[in-house]
């Protein structure tokens, strides 16, 4: 099931690719990555019957799936993945924060690490709010930038509910930082939360020695 699964989108790829397309998608993804070159409207219509609920593989094989997936050289099999893994939010175990380690911080890069750190780890964090600390703390003292990233964006669609305690601590914790998605992921962790509390970020900002480039942006819907 799951070697046809792949292979049968897989095939549906390779009939609408476009390698000049695909050499300026790898170009703007500083040739990490191989493309087949599709655009985003014709990628996500040859994935939808993949996604489709009828068609879905049985979420006991999600993992196996997710990481062939997640091996193959072309970035559009990672994009199909997460929004594979999205399909399953309603049926999260809490081994599943494992997964979503794995996809975080391999082939990592800021366009796959959104989008997990959003749409599936916050979700995650949503149905198991017991492993937020654990895991927050755990990511922010690695020396990995895209589990730090992720635990300082997790919160983006959290609105009025964002864990100010935690989301404080994960930047603290990374004050200092010359890592430019470090202190891009700062900015606009508070830039968001600005939508609902600004009295809030603009006392952090005040009060807390942030880059330059985390203050412009945590302040830019304040200005």
């Amino acid at each position: 099931m799951e070697g046809n699964f792949i292979k049968e989108l897989q095939k549906g790829f390779l009939e609408n690719s476009d390698p000049e397309r695909a050499k300026g998608q790898k170009a703007y993804l500083k040739n990490k990555f191989e493309f087949f070159g599709m655009t985003s409207p014709i990628r996500r219509s040859i994935q939808k019957p993949f996604l489709a609920k009828d068609y879905l593989p049985s979420k006991v094989s999600l993992d196996i799936i997710i990481k062939e997936l997640w091996q193959k050289p072309e970035r559009e099999f990672q994009y199909f993945a997460q929004e594979l893994f999205q399909k399953y939010q309603k049926q999260f175990l809490k081994s599943d924060i494992n997964l979503i380690e794995y996809m975080i911080s391999h082939k990592s890069w800021w366009d796959t690490v959104d989008f997990l750190a959003s749409n599936l780890l916050g979700p995650y964090f949503k149905r198991f709010p017991s492993q937020q600390k654990k895991y927050v703390e755990k990511w922010i003292a690695s020396s990995n930038i895209w589990l730090q990233r992720s635990a300082l964006i997790f919160q983006l669609k959290y609105k009025d509910e964002v864990d100010t305690q935690l989301l404080a601590y994960g930047i603290n914790s990374l004050l200092g930082s010359k890592e430019f998605f470090i202190n891009k992921a700062i900015g606009w962790s508070l830039r968001q939360y600005s939508r609902y509390n600004p009295k809030w970020v603009l006392d952090f900002v005040n009060k807390t020695p942030l880059e330059n480039l985390s203050k412009q942006e945590a302040l830019r819907l304040m200005v």
